[in-house]
């Protein structure tokens, strides 16, 4: 009994080790895929810090007047002045909506029919919603 408890011992040892073996090597593996991927966050961060840069740059003030004197023929643009603003009492707000007997301009509170026939074939059918 002693030795067949020795042979399994011994596959069991064997059979943990390479378990642990291909475990070693499955973490590693994925030690390796998360390295890539902080490289990849790391040079889009970057990459995304000289793209704000060149907006930056692109958005200058004096380059973008620039632009605006060279392409005024075509584009029209003219600089804003104070007197185009408005002030917020000048806006026209619709006014309220009026209520008669209950019942908003909107519809709402009007009463639905929501009784009909099912299976009723659209193509016949009135516009009372009931079938012919």
């Amino acid at each position: 009994m002693r030795p067949l408890l020795y042979v399994l011992s011994f596959l069991a040892v064997l059979g943990l080790g390479f378990w642990a073996y291909r475990e070693n090597y499955t973490t590693q593996g994925a030690l390796r895929e998360v390295a890539a991927l902080q490289d990849e966050i790391a040079n889009l961060h970057e990459s995304l810090a000289i793209q704000r840069a060149e907006w930056a740059f692109l958005n200058r003030p004096d380059r973008l007047r620039d632009l605006v004197v060279l392409n005024f023929d075509r584009l029209g643009l003219m600089p804003m002045e104070p007197h185009q603003f408005g002030r917020a009492t000048e806006v026209a707000y619709p006014p309220p909506p009026s209520l008669a007997d209950g019942v908003s301009d909107l519809g709402i509170g009007l009463p639905v029919d929501t009784s009909g026939i099912l299976n009723a074939d659209p193509e016949n059918a009135d516009p009372e919603g009931q079938t012919p």
